[in-house]
């Protein structure tokens, strides 16, 4: 039967029939990916056994001591590709990697009421082909009024006392995820940051006065938070991070506290936050509190990787062509071109143009130095003057 066979028998079909359809389909899919899983499961119990009987070669790759499950978020088209384009990257970087790919989908409903929320169903469909997961949830607190708290009520789906990193969708993977040293008894979060926030007021509190009210209100350990190798009064002495990605050991825990003192500091910021701005960065002000109240702290140089050559977090494909490297633009440009993302990124009108089309080559990375470092403001005004910024 032809395609258009194909689609003019689709369009005949009940309701009815479509959703059994899609019911079979994902049925399908799910015991294939229940079939992967317990390969992999026997591969690895193959490798141990041979270890111990002393037949593996005697200077093996450096095997990766934990599994760990990581979670993005998908959401309609654009978060919905961008979960693809970090699905893919990671199969193709990291492809010794054994854990759980789970893409949460918040539900149109809730505080997602009245709002498209599902990905297109071309995007479900490749993201099962990189054996990725898709879970629901129902956002109850934040949703349309404060989008970034996807990924606080996102960690519901995860299940409890396994190890998680939580990745931003807009990040690709461009080296060996797996075999990078984590310790996930010591929950962290990406350094990829500058100074957004607080903002002192010019007559006070200062920044320590600011973070000290957060940590003594929910009776955590301020000075132990410190690094001292930087000034009072300078942003970075404070733990401050960008949420793009963080992790820790169990993610239930993690979640619960993360969305009960995200809620608590939004209801009542307190006298020291009175003139603070919470309406974009309020996921960044709980963060810190919540790794520093799980033994964790700022990352170690084995982590460096994770903001540098083994994850990107390029945001925006305009802004992945004006400031990132070499690699992670030839990394999106390969999968974009992969034959099973074709159709979707000649469907997706920022892949079309600015990758399949070349503008990102010929037009945008020419017009910044990446030599110094970009203020990504800046860069984005840049964009949108010259007609460049499409997201």
């Amino acid at each position: 039967m032809t395609d258009e066979g194909k689609d003019q028998d689709q369009r005949d079909m009940s309701p009815v029939s479509r959703a059994a359809e899609r019911a079979a389909r994902q049925a399908a899919n799910r015991a294939e990916r229940e079939a992967r899983r317990q390969a992999r499961q026997a591969e690895r119990k193959g490798r141990r056994a041979d270890a111990a009987a002393g037949v593996l070669a005697a200077d093996p790759a450096p095997a990766q001591a934990t599994s760990f499950n990581i979670l993005l978020v998908g959401q309609g088209m654009r978060l919905g590709m961008e979960a693809v384009l970090f699905a893919a990257s990671l199969r193709r970087h990291a492809p010794d990697w054994q854990g759980r790919l789970i893409v949460a989908e918040p539900r149109p409903e809730g505080a997602w009421a009245g709002t498209q929320t599902l990905m297109p169903d071309a995007i479900r469909h490749a993201l099962a082909g990189f054996d990725a997961e898709i879970l629901p949830f129902a956002a109850r607190h934040f949703g349309a009024s404060y989008p970034y708290g996807n990924k606080i009520e996102a960690l519901a789906v995860l299940p409890p006392h396994e190890p998680f990193i939580f990745f931003d969708s807009d990040t690709l993977v461009t080296g060996p995820l797996d075999r990078l040293p984590f310790d996930f008894s010591r929950p962290s979060a990406s350094m990829r940051r500058t100074g957004t926030w607080p903002e002192p007021p010019l007559y006070g509190p200062g920044y320590g006065a600011i973070w000290k009210s957060l940590y003594d209100r929910f009776g955590l350990d301020y000075e132990g938070s410190l690094d001292r190798s930087h000034p009072d009064e300078h942003w970075e002495r404070y733990l401050y991070f960008n949420a793009g990605w963080f992790f820790g050991a169990d993610a239930q825990e993690f979640g619960r506290r993360f969305l009960d003192w995200t809620l608590a500091i939004r209801t009542d910021p307190g006298e020291a936050l009175a003139c603070q701005k919470l309406d974009v960065l309020l996921d960044q002000v709980a963060l810190p509190l919540v790794i520093h109240a799980l033994g964790g702290g700022r990352p170690g140089p084995g982590l460096a990787g994770l903001d540098g050559d083994v994850t990107c977090h390029y945001r925006d494909l305009p802004l992945l062509y004006a400031r990132e490297s070499d690699h992670a633009v030839e990394t999106v440009e390969a999968l974009l071109r992969d034959p099973r993302l074709g159709p979707l990124a000649e469907a997706w009108e920022p892949a079309r143009k600015i990758v399949l089309e070349g503008v990102g080559r010929n037009s945008i990375r020419p017009m910044f130095d990446r030599r110094a470092p970009l203020i990504e403001g800046r860069t984005r005004q840049i964009l949108k003057k010259a007609g460049l910024w499409l997201r």
